[in-house]
C-alpha cells in the first residue's frame, strides 16, 4: 500500500460535525483520495488523534500531526497509548508554533528526537516529518531531512509547492525518500502575502489568486507526482472542497 502514489487530503478540524461532513463528501465524491492527513490546531476542540480516529470510517488511512514540544520525553511516554488507543498506526511529526494560550505547557523537544522516541517505543509506527524548502537554505535542510532519516523517520510531507521548477530541486534532495508533495490554493492577494511574509513561500512570475491557475497547478503537481510514483497532499484552505477538488481529481 505504501509503495504506489497516494493522494491525501488535509483537513482541519474545526468540530466533530464539521470534519464528519468533509469526510463524507471526500467518500461520496472522490474516492481517488486514499487518506486525509490532519494538524493539531489548539483553537479547536478536537485533536489530531480523535480526528483520525474518526476518519477511519471513511478513508484507509488517516495521518495526524503531532507537534513535538506539546510533548516531554522525561516523563512516561504517553503516545504508545494514545496512538494505539485510537488506532492509528501512521503519524507526522512538526516541530508546533508556540501556542497563544499561555496555559498550555510547552517542552524544549524538537522534531527529530520525537521521531527517535516512537519509533524506539512503536518502531512498527510510520513517521513522517516536514520537510519546508522556505524554512532555511535548501542545503539546510537536506541536512536536517537526513538527520530525521537517521533518527528513523519513514518519509515525509512538504510545505505547499507553487513550482514545478522548485519541486525538481527538492526531488534531487529527497531522491530514494518517500514524500508527500504539498500544494494548497492561494485565493487572494492577503493570502498571497501570508505565504510570503509568514512563510517565505516562492510563488513563481506566473502566479494569479485565481481557482483556474490554483487548479491548473494542482493537476500539474498530480502528473508531475504520478510520473515519479510519488505521492501528493491537497490542502484547501478557505475554499470549498468540492469547488477546488472536482476541478483537478
Amino acid at each position: 500500500m505504501i509503495g504506489r502514489s497516494h493522494v491525501s487530503i488535509e483537513l482541519v478540524p474545526r468540530s466533530r460535525e464539521s470534519l464528519d461532513a468533509d469526510l463524507r463528501v471526500l467518500h461520496a465524491r472522490f474516492p481517488a483520495v486514499s487518506m486525509v492527513n490532519v494538524p493539531d490546531l489548539l483553537r479547536f476542540p478536537v485533536r489530531s488523534w480523535e480526528a483520525c480516529h474518526l476518519a477511519r470510517a471513511y478513508v484507509p488511512r488517516a495521518v495526524p500531526h503531532l507537534r513535538a514540544m506539546d510533548f516531554d520525553l522525561t516523563a512516561r511516554f504517553a503516545l504508545k497509548d494514545l496512538l494505539a488507543e485510537h488506532g492509528l498506526s501512521e503519524a507526522l511529526v512538526v516541530q508546533g508554533d508556540a501556542p497563544q494560550e499561555l496555559s498550555h505547557r510547552i517542552y524544549s523537544t524538537r522534531s527529530v528526537e520525537l521521531v527517535a522516541a516512537i519509533k524506539a517505543a512503536l518502531p512498527g509506527v510510520r513517521v513522517y516529518t516536514a520537510f519546508d524548502p522556505y524554512r532555511a537554505s535548501l542545503r539546510a535542510e537536506a541536512d536536517s531531512a537526513r538527520a530525521k532519516l537517521e533518527a528513523g523517520a519513514d518519509g515525509f510531507f512538504t510545505q505547499p509547492f507553487f513550482d514545478l521548477r522548485l519541486m525538481d530541486v527538492c526531488a534531487e534532495l529527497l531522491a530514494g525518500c518517500e514524500v508527500y508533495w504539498g500544494v494548497s490554493p492561494v485565493m487572494s492577494r492577503q493570502q498571497r502575502r501570508y505565504w510570503e511574509v509568514k512563510n517565505h513561500a516562492i510563488l513563481p512570475a506566473s502566479f494569479d489568486p485565481t481557482l483556474e491557475w490554483n487548479r491548473g497547478f494542482a493537476r500539474a503537481a498530480l502528473g508531475w507526482v504520478r510520473e515519479r510514483a510519488a505521492s501528493i497532499y491537497f490542502m484547501p484552505i478557505r475554499t470549498d472542497l468540492v469547488t477546488y477538488l472536482e476541478g483537478i481529481l
